[in-house]
């Protein structure tokens, strides 16, 4: 693969009368130590459109973090600022708890008919607060409910949220969960198929069947220590946890596996869902009907909206039992009813499909010409580029140790090209593409172009001072 050097980034008019600087700067003086995003993209966004933002200093960037996937439509869509317009202007009630409203309606319509038929055929839907985390949370409130268990199976690589419950199911186990003392109690952790970083060392499908096998002798281990579960829960794709699909036959060995043992099922599809992984939702790869589905950030074309939908025999809780002031979106409900029907209507799942196809097998030619690509994986425009250190030893499955700081240079040289990428996976090594569903092949195109530049120049410092270190130039590392 050829590596062409991008233009400087176009600039724009500045917004009149906004000093970026003076912005930046009291950003750091009055907000919690605890941001994240402001820390790797230090610029203040005034205008966007589809994806493209463009900062007070006038610099144009091509967006490829999408709002963490929120924005399937991108910045500022005709369709969704045309249903929040008319929405204010026909003066409905912006805020109305959890009362019917027609928005509400329309979107619980919208959202049924987007659906798996066998799923939405007989389906509840509950509305949360109005992030993904707590419909994590009401998910595994109604299943210990509904079956008088309290014990979780979660996954290794896995993350749910921020708050208590969906931190206990999530896998980090550092700074976000250990200042919750106990938040793991009763969660049995199963090893996720991640065939480059195989948990049994043989990766693949082998790998694939060694997770399911052992979780199925476990849960009928008498002495195995799971206490009896409530549900389990899964992301069809690991976003957070570096951009890992899971294997279709492995998804459909878990729906076997609970349905098996009366063990409900959630699928979390908070960022693989509305089209993101080449289909409307992610477990229609595999074919599976889970029991739960909790969903959120596209869902809402781009305002906050979550909610957690279920087969009707698990509606068993009581009312109030899990309540919140801001469940009534009226904007959130008319612009995702609005987004929901864009993206069936247009094709833009089969589009993401397509699109994603050719930036993977892009990048894939990438990785087989600059060592300091381990892996490329994904689904649809949800896709990985893992960064390794070529100069390591290999692991069993051939995987080279992982370059967080080559990754975090590779995000910073992307910034300077225009391009915001963000990082994710084990030890923060893996570079997230999540751009727009209406990416146009010339924007797809102009992502590829100035991620590889930036991989050259990141991975080309990296190899001169690992290359300063051993006093050899490194080889590559790579298994066959």
């Amino acid at each position: 693969m050829t590596v062409s050097t991008t233009p400087p980034v176009p600039a724009a008019p500045a917004e009149a009368g906004t000093d970026a600087g003076a912005v930046l700067r009291r950003q750091r003086e009055r907000e919690s130590s605890a941001r994240t995003y402001a820390r790797s993209f230090p610029i203040v966004p005034v205008r966007a459109h589809g994806m493209t933002v463009e900062g007070a200093d006038g610099r144009r960037y091509l967006d490829c973090l999408a709002g963490a996937g929120t924005l399937a439509l991108g910045h500022n869509h005709p369709v969704v600022t045309e249903a929040v317009r008319r929405t204010v202007d026909g003066g409905a009630p912006l805020h109305v708890l959890d009362l019917a409203t027609p928005q509400k309606d329309e979107f619980t319509d919208a959202l049924f008919a987007s659906l798996p038929p066998a799923f939405a055929d007989r389906a509840r839907i509950h509305f949360c607060g109005p992030a993904g985390t707590d419909a994590v949370e009401a998910a595994l409130k109604l299943m210990r409910t509904a079956t008088g268990r309290h014990g979780l199976l979660a996954f290794t690589g896995a993350y749910h949220g921020m708050t208590a419950g969906a931190l206990a199911v999530s896998g980090r186990a550092g700074a976000v969960r250990s200042p919750a003392p106990g938040a793991g109690a009763g969660v049995t952790r199963l090893p996720y198929p991640y065939s480059y970083r195989c948990p049994f060392g043989v990766g693949g499908e082998r790998g694939a069947a060694l997770s399911a096998a052992y979780a199925e002798r476990l849960l009928d281990d008498p002495d195995g220590g799971v206490e009896p579960p409530a549900a389990m829960i899964v992301e069809a794709v690991q976003g957070e946890g570096g951009v890992v699909p899971a294997p279709d036959g492995w998804l459909r060995e878990m729906r076997r596996i609970t349905a098996e043992r009366g063990i409900p099922l959630v699928v979390d599809e908070v960022q693989t869902g509305v089209g993101r992984t080449g289909a409307f939702w992610a477990v229609e790869h595999s074919g599976i009907v889970p029991d739960a589905m909790v969903v959120s950030k596209a869902v809402g074309g781009s305002l906050p909206l979550a909610a957690v939908v279920y087969r009707e025999e698990y509606d068993v809780w009581p009312p109030g039992a899990h309540t919140g002031t801001f469940r009534g979106n009226t904007l959130a409900m008319a612009a995702g009813a609005a987004t929901l029907r864009f993206v069936a209507r247009e094709g833009l799942a089969r589009r993401a499909a397509e699109v994603g196809a050719r930036m993977t097998a892009r990048l894939e030619a990438l990785a087989a010409e600059v060592p300091a690509v381990g892996d490329v994986r994904g689904r649809g425009l949800m896709i990985g580029v893992e960064l390794v250190d070529p100069a390591g030893e290999p692991d069993a499955c051939g995987a080279l140790p992982a370059a967080p700081h080559t990754a975090a240079r590779v995000r910073a040289a992307c910034l300077e090209r225009g391009l915001i990428v963000e990082l994710g996976g084990r030890h923060g090594a893996t570079v997230r593409l999540l751009p727009p569903l209406v990416i146009t092949d010339a924007e797809a195109g102009a992502v590829l172009d100035r991620l590889a530049d930036a991989v050259a120049e990141a991975a080309g410092r990296g190899d001169r001072a690992a290359g300063a270190q051993s006093g050899a130039r490194p080889g590559s590392g790579r298994s066959a």
